[in-house]
């Protein structure tokens, strides 16, 4: 009896699964910008930003229905790969390339300030990350085997160095795909990393120090690793692959649970993501969405199932952060949202 009720228990919850599932889908809002967007901040249900090539900076106050473009004056040519907002009138972006720059805004978006300017090659910035609206940090590409990360505690006001940034290990590096590999969780600095090594790097508050985890992800080439991560629910979540090879299905993604003495353990998920995936957000409960040039996947269970929910190529998802608002942004001036 007990073996009927669990099969009959676990059919129900494989077509649950599905019916939630088939319950998403991801709707086209723009296209048509020849930039390519990998910057976006929501930041409620009303108010986005995004940001990428050309200059481009964009934002909505309706929930995406309508945006207002622009390329910012002076910086035509720069690639500003993240964005943080605050509010409609509040944003500070960051650009990858020479120079190395981060600007805000207060007036949203009609005048923009240089907060910091780098001109050194050497410079790569990579992502941007905010604990709260005063607090923010900005992961730049290892310089002598030590990852660049730089501090503001005003709000991007005035940028330094931080005093004790992660060891890289040689053709270790971050990716600028979709400013996710860098975040603050409970204020604690994570940082996702590929090429020669797929790590998770993060600062241990207790320890007051670095901690260097391997993560099952493939990795050894540059165009490989872990570009992503999200932590939300019962598990936190990784995701990459090969963005040179992104049909390729096995090692794109890894499930982190926490153990009785706080440690996270590590785990390859066998069936995940189809393909290559560059973002990946939670959203709520147990279900997180990533998104990639394949297409797009979500979990509802923490990652131990998926199902791809649309083809179309993005770089980038996020949720708001006051909100339930989701929004995709990609190549062409992309923008999506999922619908629930």
């Amino acid at each position: 009896m007990m073996k009927k009720n669990f099969k009959y228990a676990a059919i129900a919850a494989c077509l649950l699964f599905n019916l939630t599932v088939n319950a998403q889908s991801i709707s086209l809002l723009q296209q048509g910008n020849p930039a390519s967007i990998r910057g976006l901040s929501v930041v409620d249900d009303h108010i986005a930003w995004v940001s990428g090539s050309k200059g481009t900076i964009a934002l909505t106050r309706d929930g995406g229905k309508t945006w207002n473009w622009q390329q910012v004056k002076g910086f035509e040519k720069a690639d500003f790969r993240d964005i943080e907002a605050f509010s409609d009138k509040e944003a500070v972006i960051m650009s990858s390339g020479t120079p190395a720059l981060i600007l805000k805004t207060t007036d949203g978006g009609t005048n923009w300030k240089i907060k910091y300017s780098n001109t050194d090659t050497a410079y790569f910035f990579d992502a941007m990350d905010f604990a709260d609206h005063k607090h923010g940090y900005v992961l730049g590409d290892p310089i002598n085997n030590k990852f660049v990360l730089m501090e503001t505690q005003n709000g991007g006001e005035t940028w330094s160095a931080y005093k004790n940034p992660p060891a890289a290990s040689a053709g270790e590096a971050a990716f600028a795909a979709s400013g996710t590999c860098l975040r603050i969780v409970k204020g604690a600095i994570g940082i996702t990393t590929g090429g020669t090594n797929a790590r998770f790097i993060y600062f241990n508050i207790t320890l007051n120090s670095w901690q260097y985890d391997p993560l099952p992800l493939v990795h050894h080439k540059s165009s490989q690793g872990a570009f992503s991560f999200a932590m939300g629910g019962d598990s936190g979540l990784f995701v990459g692959g090969d963005y040179a090879d992104d049909k390729k299905k096995d090692s794109v993604a890894a499930l982190a649970l926490p153990k009785l003495d706080a440690t996270l353990h590590y785990y390859p998920i066998k069936t995940g993501p189809l393909g290559f995936q560059s973002c990946i957000e939670y959203i709520a409960g147990n279900t997180f969405l990533s998104t990639g040039t394949p297409g797009s996947n979500i979990t509802t269970d923490g990652g131990k199932t998926w199902a791809k929910i649309d083809d179309t190529s993005f770089n980038v998802c996020r949720k708001a952060k006051y909100g339930k608002l989701v929004l995709l942004a990609g190549n062409g001036g992309k923008i999506g949202i999922l619908k629930p």
